[in-house]
Order: structure tokens, then sequence, then C-alpha cells
């Protein structure tokens, strides 16, 4: 390694520690300017939405939510939302937290819960860690990471979300019998996930056959990430895994 790229490394190690230490999320958290209505939900819808994690949670987090939930998902980085929408439209039930720093995608999705009148999402601004930090033990159901960041760069590995410490930390969240489900059009994040996973001794992975990671799982809304990459030539691969404890 050379010295510039020595230099280069150990800023960014510099610079990843200080986003850690301020309890910062890596990628970008506003894009082209909002539109006058979306500002206006980011200002005013957002705030009887949004999770207040500086202090400690509900006895239940249920009672997040009104009408009452019978269970509770989690997913991180909903991007536009596409997704994250199409499940609590179709599981009226099931409380629905979606976490995204990008204020883009969180006014995207605020002008879908508004169209659409839904009532059981809940929505956090900001680090997934953190949150995963602040959840009671054992109150997920199922945690979903759609399309990720990949950070393709070998020193930039460290950002990806995907690492034995996170990967305890739903652990201690999700309870015994759930799910974390991951989607990637990058086959090296897949393969980088599917091995953290296995060899964690909190998670199997749920597949019997070729199709349970080429194919996506019943149900499954793509999101215009997902439709485009796909458009691009570029398959996706779709990883389960239990909770077995």
């Amino acid at each position: 390694m050379s010295a510039a790229e020595r230099e280069s490394e150990r800023r960014d190690s510099a610079s990843n520690e200080g986003a850690r230490q301020a309890g910062s999320f890596f990628g970008r958290r506003k894009g082209h300017k909002l539109r006058a209505h979306q500002a206006d939900l980011i200002e005013h819808l957002l705030p009887h939405l949004a999770l207040d994690i500086a202090g400690a949670p509900p006895a239940t987090l249920e009672s997040l939510f009104d009408p009452p939930v019978a269970t509770l998902r989690l997913e991180i980085g909903f991007g536009g939302g596409e997704h994250l929408v199409a499940e609590a439209r179709e599981f009226p039930d099931t409380g629905f937290i979606g976490c995204e720093p990008y204020v883009n995608g969180m006014a995207k999705i605020l002008a879908q819960i508004e169209a659409h009148d839904i009532r059981n999402i809940r929505l956090l601004a900001g680090d997934a860690a953190e949150l995963l930090g602040w959840l009671p033990p054992q109150s997920l159901s199922r945690i979903d990471l759609i399309h990720p960041d990949p950070w393709p760069k070998r020193r930039h590995w460290k950002r990806r979300f995907v690492q034995d410490a996170t990967i305890a930390a739903m652990a201690r969240v999700v309870n015994s019998g759930g799910e974390f489900r991951f989607v990637s059009d990058i086959d090296d994040y897949a393969a980088w996930t599917l091995s953290h996973l296995l060899r964690s001794p909190d998670f199997e992975w749920i597949a019997h056959r070729a199709d349970d990671w080429r194919l996506p799982w019943q149900g499954f809304t793509k999101t215009r990430y997902g439709q485009k990459a796909e458009r691009e030539g570029r398959k996706a691969t779709y990883l389960r895994f239990r909770r077995t404890n």
C-alpha cells in the first residue's frame, strides 16, 4: 500500500469513528430540494409519526400505534417506501417501524402515508444501530434490509450495515422464530451477508433449494431501485434467516 493510500485509509478511519461517536449514519441525508408539500409533511406530519429514542421505550411498543397492533416489524433503510407501504397496507394488524436517514425518502413515504391514510407505520429519521439499541428485547417479529448501500470498496466494507455487532443487536430484539430478511442485487454483499449470518449462533438460513434465494418470497413488493436493477440485468438475491432461540 502506498503512502497516499495509507493516509486515505487513516482519514477514512478517523471520519468513521467520529461519525459513530456522533450517532450518525453513513450515506446521504438530503438530495434534491423538497417540494413545498413534501416540506410541509416533514414539518407537520412527521412529528406525529416519529419515534423518540432519546428516552426509555414505552412498556409495550404496541402502545405507539392507534389502533393497537398484534405484532411489530422493522424495515431498515426503506428508500422511497414502496415495500414498507405495501406491507403496512397488506397487514393492518402489524405495526411497522421504518428507519431512513435520507430526508427525500422520508418525504416520499409521508406522502404515501397521507394519501392512503396509513395508521400502522412509525418512523425514525436516523441511525438504525441506535434504534436497535433502544428497542426492548424480543420485541420484533421481523427485520427487513432491502437493497442496502453495498459500500463496494474494500476500505469501506466496515460501513456495511451487516456486521457481527449488528447481527447480535438484531438477535437481541427479534423474538424466537422471527426473521431477518435481506435483498441485494450486489453478489458480493449477498455473499458477505450469508457468510456473516451463517457464523451467527442466533440465526439459521431458511433455504432448501436454489429458488429460495434466487426468487423473491411470496408477496414481495419490488422497490423502484429493484425494478431498475432488474432492467439493467442485475439479479437480486433473497435471503431469509430465522431466529433460533
